[in-house]
Parts: C-alpha cells; structure tokens; sequence
C-alpha cells in the first residue's frame, strides 16, 4: 500500500519493532516516527502524544496507525488529529485488530490479564469505516490476514485457506488505506465481498479502489 504514494514527509504512530523494511518502497524519503522507544534505522523519532500531536497542520503527506487506535483511550480524538497534520489528498495506512474474528474471541477471555494485545480496544472496520467518512475520508484499499486463531504452530494453514476465500469479514487484521478529500463526498462503503485476504506475511494492494460518487 506504500508504493504508489508520494510526497515529502511520512509519520508513523506506533511501532512494528526492528528495522523497518515495510518502507522500502515507499518514494518518501523523510520519515518520522511518534514514540518514546529506541531510534529505529533512518527514521527520525520524536516524542509525544497520538491525540495530541506535536506536529505542523497540514504539513504530513502520510501517516501510518499500527494498531494506534487500538491503545488509545480516545482513538476518535487520535484520527482528528491525523486529519489535521495530513495534507489535502494524504494518505493515512490504519493497521487494526477485528473484534469479530478469533482473535477477538481470545481478546475477551484473556484482557483482564493486562497483556498486549488482549488489553487493548480492537476497533472494529465498521466502526473505523463511519469515522473516517465523517472527517472526510474516503477509503481506498483495504486487505485482511490472520484467520487463524493467535497460537503458534503450523497445523492452521487450512483455517487460513478457508477464511480467505470463505469469510474474510471473520479475519483478526485488517488494513486500510485511506485518502484526505479536499471536499467532501459520499464514500463508497467497502464490501467485505471485494476485500483481498493475504498472505500472513504480504501486505500487497488491492486490484481495484472504488470511485466516489460524484
């Protein structure tokens, strides 16, 4: 979902871990990452808030959320504040957890252990969907992965198989890909029937992206 977008300055919020080799291909050379953690190799980190970003309005060309709203107190206020440092035609990558998947149902036996990720809110895409049109959004691409349930081994690839061509509204991860309008349109609502399932480690984009009405 990074490839074909351009421009000058990236922000991340929310950390992967290690060398971040999902921007490879991203043309945007200057990225910033939001986190009180070690410096991650060639991103410029600084500190701060997500819902209250020390950062210019206006002056992002893409921000990307990894699993940003789903630790926040106040993800609602997180996406005003995307909204407010993109520029007109950004773009904002949300990578989420589906509450209604496995991983949703591991989520509500194990959070009152404190852990990540059982601890956080897992937004749900309808929700994220409703949000994103209301401060002028219009999603572009969106992909899902991980139908499996969170254990380690290899013995789930057929549940894998299955979901992807069966139920991808069912999936643990989703990712959206989203651009900031200049006006306000009516958004098309994403089908889960024209969703891509991936694989577990790909992230690649979708065939088509629906067009606004006029």
């Amino acid at each position: 979902m990074l490839g074909d977008v351009f421009g000058y300055q990236l922000l991340q919020l929310g950390e992967y871990g290690g060398r971040p080799d999902y921007l490879e291909k991203c043309p945007i050379r200057r990225r910033i990452l939001l986190g009180g953690g070690a410096d991650v190799e060639g991103v410029q980190t600084i500190v701060g808030e997500a819902r209250r970003l020390p950062v210019a309005s206006d002056s992002m060309d893409a921000v990307i959320l990894v699993h940003a709203l789903d630790f926040s107190p106040d993800p609602h206020q997180v996406l005003r504040e995307v909204e407010r440092v993109l520029i007109a035609e950004g773009r904002v990558m949300i990578v989420g957890f589906n509450p209604y998947s496995l991983w949703g149902l591991w989520r509500l036996a194990g959070r009152w252990r404190g852990s990540v990720p059982w601890c956080g809110h897992f937004l749900s895409y309808p929700r994220l969907n409703d949000w994103l049109a209301l401060m002028g959004f219009a999603v572009e691409r969106m992909d899902v992965m991980e139908f499996r349930p969170p254990l380690r081994g290899h013995h789930f690839e057929s549940i894998e198989r299955l979901g992807r061509r069966f139920w991808p509204m069912l999936a643990g991860v989703y990712v959206v890909r989203a651009v900031k309008r200049v006006s306000r349109v009516t958004p098309l609502k994403q089908r889960w029937s024209r969703l891509r399932a991936l694989n577990p480690r790909v992230i690649e984009p979708a065939a088509r992206e629906p067009v606004p009405k006029p």
